[in-house]
């Protein structure tokens, strides 16, 4: 059997392992092997295949790790759900302490707490919104 033949069973062995794993220095492997099966079609020599094997595999992980890592680190660009209501501001409706009271957050009414136990907002007053637990706006 040929060399270019090994290397393309090489490259689905990979392609398989990376289905499996998930681990995307596979695929990049996998990526390697059919460029060294390219070469193989080209001439006989088993050192310049591993060669080319080698270099194009090295070649895509220092490229693609340092975009993925960079792009695993960085927050998504738009909040959606209570994450997007998180830090906004709203107008005290009813008078807000650790208990009870009412807010106007984003246009629609909302039950309301103060963060801390002796804090306590009048209406008419803004206050930040620091997270949502349930329906409740926790506000400071």
């Amino acid at each position: 059997m040929d060399f270019w033949v090994w290397w393309l069973i090489a490259a689905g062995g990979f392609g398989i392992a990376l289905v499996l794993t998930t681990m995307p220095e596979l695929g990049m492997l996998g990526v390697g092997a059919l460029a060294a099966a390219g070469v193989a079609g080209v001439t006989d020599s088993l050192a310049i295949q591993v060669v080319v094997f080698a270099v194009v595999s090295t070649a895509l992980i220092l490229a693609v790790r340092p975009i993925a890592r960079r792009s695993r680190h960085q927050p998504p660009e738009l909040s959606s759900g209570i994450d997007a209501l998180r830090g906004r501001s709203a107008l005290v409706l009813e008078r807000v302490d650790a208990t009870s009271g009412r807010i106007k957050l984003a246009g629609e009414e909302w039950s309301a707490r103060s963060l801390g136990d002796e804090d306590s907002y009048e209406p008419g007053s803004q206050v930040s919104v620091v997270e949502i637990d349930g329906a409740t706006a926790v506000v400071m």
